[in-house]
């Protein structure tokens, strides 16, 4: 049977309330450094071969870069945030390259807190801008980044970062990303956007879970698209790598498509019950 359609999006679970004692700060010691290099092989694991070293973290930091990190009471990091600052056109930018949080610690809020972190020191040095990467694959991102930051996204690249990497969390499918620049001199909550539920599914799954190629067409100018992808892709990939590849390929041609012909990316909405995430896809005509 076909996958359902829902009426309307559900509201997500609210965020988990981040455990007693925590903190942000800036690292400052050789032990924080080199924690925040042990969490990086963590996170991407240990052959991961994009780490940064502690000595760029640290000399980043001196040239108006962000190195940041959440520690418990006992200061033990707990998640960390880094990028480096630069100029774009004649006015100061910043890339915030990695944001990681233990897993046991996900959900907490504490990536939201990081990046505010980030935001209050940018907007001392001037920065109004922050741009990043993420994959459009990954719903948890999605959703932090277009619903609890309020970023937009500029361009997709194909793999941004090389066909293949030292993660097992790249295996089976590239490294696409969307680079998204939030507006940090913004309000701090971004307004909520209505999820169009009932809008045409460029790669809508079947009742197997598995994506459609997409068929384009054309649409009315004002009419809104959607684009589908898996609440959990870590775990698609530890089913199937060639169903994880199916995903990239559906949602790489859809975005393509979808980005010459004018859309744009205007939300993201996740649907619990069908375990599926939606991104909405806009135009003014």
């Amino acid at each position: 049977m076909p996958r359902r359609q829902p009426a309307a999006p559900p509201a997500a679970p609210p965020s988990l309330a981040p455990p007693d004692g925590l903190h942000i700060r800036h690292l400052r010691t050789h032990d924080d450094f080199a924690a925040c290099v042990a969490l990086q092989h963590e996170t991407w694991g240990a052959d991961f071969s994009e780490r940064v070293p502690a000595a760029i973290l640290k000399v980043s930091q001196r040239l108006g870069g962000v190195s940041a990190g959440a520690f418990d009471a006992r200061e033990r990091l707990v998640g960390f945030v880094f990028g480096i600052t630069g100029v774009e056109n004649g006015r100061l930018v910043h890339w915030s390259d990695m944001l990681a949080v233990r897993p046991e610690l996900r959900d907490h809020g504490i990536g939201r807190r990081l990046k505010q972190f980030q935001r209050e020191a940018l907007l001392q040095l001037g920065v109004g801008t922050v741009y990043w990467t993420f994959d459009p694959l990954v719903a948890r991102n999605a959703h932090f980044n277009f619903n609890r930051l309020g970023v937009r996204v500029t361009e997709y690249v194909i793999d941004m970062y090389g066909s293949d990497t030292d993660s097992d969390l790249h295996r089976g499918l590239g490294t696409d990303r969307f680079i998204v620049a939030w507006d940090i001199g913004a309000q701090d909550t971004p307004e909520r956007r209505e999820a169009t539920s009932t809008a045409r599914v460029l790669n809508a799954s079947d009742g197997d879970g598995v994506p459609t190629t997409p068929h384009f067409r054309a649409a009315p100018a004002r009419a809104p698209l959607r684009v589908e992808i898996p609440l959990e892709i870590d775990k698609v990939q530890d089913a199937s790598l060639d169903l994880a590849g199916r995903w990239r390929t559906t949602t790489r041609a859809a975005f393509t498509w979808a980005l010459e012909q004018g859309y744009h990316v205007a939300a993201f909405y996740r649907d619990a019950e069908a375990a599926r995430g939606y991104y909405i896809l806009s135009r003014t005509p």
